[in-house]
């Protein structure tokens, strides 16, 4: 093979690693990504956990923190964050039936 193909290969190679970042930061940007939850079996043993995170747009959050056993609801944002709800109490809080 000769340098002409060698060229070839890693042009197109680069092209492809370009657009699958390119698509990537696009998906980030529209807020596509999936909403996270964590479930570990190290979860319970620690006083401080994440329960749940929610993207509400490209900079906001929603997060649920566990501090003992109590639940937090926190935005943050790229201005200051904000404790929309303290003081749940996880076991009050019924699971929502799905039809």
């Amino acid at each position: 093979m000769d340098f002409g193909t060698y060229l070839q290969f890693i042009i197109a190679l680069l092209i492809v690693i370009m657009l699958i970042v390119s698509l990537a930061y696009g998906a980030k940007k529209l807020g596509l990504t999936a909403r996270v939850t964590i479930n570990s079996p190290q979860a319970d043993s620690r006083r401080l956990n994440v329960v749940e995170i929610l993207n509400i747009d490209t900079k906001r959050r929603l997060m649920i923190i566990r501090r003992d056993d109590t639940e937090h609801l926190i935005m943050t944002g790229p201005e200051k964050d904000l404790v929309i709800e303290q003081n749940i109490d996880p076991k009050s809080i019924k699971p929502i039936k799905k039809p």
